[in-house]
């Protein structure tokens, strides 16, 4: 780096006012301007507006897409901080046409496989319903289920969804998973048993998404998907919300085709203020929180120190 110039760098989309108390940034700011910015910009030419003073961008996961529109307006951009091991918000290609560095972080599944478990057993037990319930006078309401035997179905056994199999089998659950490239014995050492996703759908009472999103998987839970289900079942997304066809879910859970769901991912995050997702009674719905801990986002931060400090350094 040029030690004449100065080094302005934004922390953006930090919604907790946090970024600072995750990590020793002191280093950094010997050194450089650092800028939280604890909103959120969805408009492009916004972004571009409140960017074009910057060196370097840091970005919490895909809050903040960085594509290629709103790349060729920053010519002071040289370094983009991203957690995560991937960023598919982020062009790439645009950022190495024009000389940006993009930076990565390490990574655990680890709070995510915790929260889906939270997601499932919350709205298994009707939680929110009856706390709601007891805090405005009332006793109980509803009665849950239990988790011991029932049938989990996973979609996409990978890091997470493999993790997720060993809660299960812990509390006594048959497991049966399915995606397009899963093997039988993939499936056997998760503890699971491999069928076609017809049958995983007809056959689980819960069905837990753990897919990366992609041209394949988008849209892969729709109307014909959600027909298939039990009407006591319940399904899970905190992966990515495109997975599941939000119009479909939200036909599905207003005629009681299924009993419920928990989501931690959306379509457009984040969540509009009218959207229907926030008035279904039988919907639970958290704001994307899956990875969002205090283990993980000390991880993020720390890796992202190291990465300036190593880019101011080169």
């Amino acid at each position: 780096m040029d030690a004449t110039k100065p080094v302005n760098i934004a922390v953006l989309d930090d919604y907790q006012d946090v970024a600072l108390e995750m990590a020793d940034w002191s280093p950094v700011q010997a050194r450089a301007r650092v800028d939280i910015f604890n909103d959120h910009l969805a408009d492009a030419d916004a972004v571009v507006q409140r960017l074009l003073p910057y060196d370097v961008v840091c970005v919490m996961r895909e809050r903040t897409p960085l594509r290629k529109d709103v790349l060729q307006r920053l010519p002071r951009l040289k370094l983009i901080c991203s957690t995560g091991g991937r960023n598919a918000s982020i062009d790439l290609d645009a950022a190495g046409e024009r000389g940006i560095r993009v930076a990565n972080t390490s990574y655990t599944s680890t709070p995510t496989v915790e929260h889906t478990w939270a997601l499932i057993l919350a709205s298994a037990r009707h939680l929110t319903t009856e706390s709601a319930s007891l805090r405005s006078g009332g006793w109980q309401l509803t009665v849950g289920d239990d988790m011991a035997d029932m049938t989990l179905g996973i979609i996409g056994l990978g890091s997470v969804g493999s993790r997720v199999a060993k809660v299960a089998l812990a509390f006594g659950m048959k497991v049966i998973a399915w995606s397009q490239n899963l093997t039988a014995a993939v499936a056997e050492a998760a503890g699971a048993r491999l069928v076609s996703k017809e049958q995983l759908l007809r056959e689980s009472d819960v069905v837990s998404i753990h897919l990366v999103l992609s041209a394949r998987t988008k849209g892969l839970m729709g109307p014909a998907e959600f027909a298939l289900m039990k009407p006591t079942a319940r399904l899970v997304n905190t992966s990515r919300g495109p997975i599941v066809d939000e119009t479909a879910l939200i036909s599905a859970l207003n005629d009681r085709k299924i009993a419920g769901a928990a989501v931690d991912v959306f379509d457009t995050e984040p969540l509009r203020a009218d959207h229907p997702y926030r008035s279904l009674d039988n919907l639970l719905a958290t704001p994307h929180i899956g990875y969002v801990s205090r283990g993980l986002y000390r991880r993020f931060y720390g890796d992202t120190v190291t990465n300036i400090l190593a880019w101011l350094d080169a």
